[in-house]
């Protein structure tokens, strides 16, 4: 088994997410996972579910908060992401990596902590696309996904890939903290 972290967009904007992204044919990447923004990586989330506790105890403690999504970006040329500024998100993400106890090593492989660069992935070279068709889908982005959406987090997802599993699923929602 192998668990990450997300939080996914309200079901208006998650399908709008779905519909723009399949409108590249190759791009495969809504057969591995559905659109969300990590939080955690796979660091330290052992199949033992020893973390979960950690996780859900974290989560009750954090306050719901308002993201907004923003410009298309790219994380060198060979995967695309919709950026986002939100120092609630960062918080959240330092959290829940303490949480889980990932090690210095993990954090590191996992691009956590200071190297953390919240977003969500429209689309990867590793998932079926060309460069070419990143930087093609990157303009399509800037026109038909704007204005960004802005909503408010009040939960965090918890997906599972089990062996022999090609992608994540939904493993359970965690709810944030109800009141600030």
């Amino acid at each position: 088994m192998q668990y990450f972290i997300g939080v996914v967009p309200p079901e208006s904007e998650l399908e709008k997410l779905k519909e723009f992204r399949n409108q590249w044919p190759a791009n495969r990447i809504d057969d591995l996972v559905e659109p969300h923004i990590t939080l955690k990586a796979q660091g330290g989330l052992s199949a033992d579910e020893s973390w979960l506790e950690n996780i859900k105890e974290a989560a009750a403690g954090f306050p719901g908060f308002p993201v907004q999504l923003g410009e298309p970006r790219f994380f060198g040329e060979d995967i695309l992401y919709l950026s986002m500024d939100s120092p609630e998100l960062q918080e959240l993400h330092e959290t829940l990596v303490k949480a889980a106890g990932a090690t210095p090593e993990q954090i590191e492989q996992y691009f956590e902590l200071d190297l953390f660069v919240a977003h969500l992935t429209l689309a990867k070279t590793a998932y079926g696309l060309s460069r070419e068709e990143l930087k093609e889908m990157a303009a399509a982005a800037s026109k038909e996904l704007a204005p960004y959406p802005a909503f408010t987090i009040e939960s965090i997802r918890i997906y599972r890939k089990s062996d022999g599993q090609q992608g994540y699923v939904k493993y359970m929602d965690v709810p944030l903290k109800k009141d600030r």
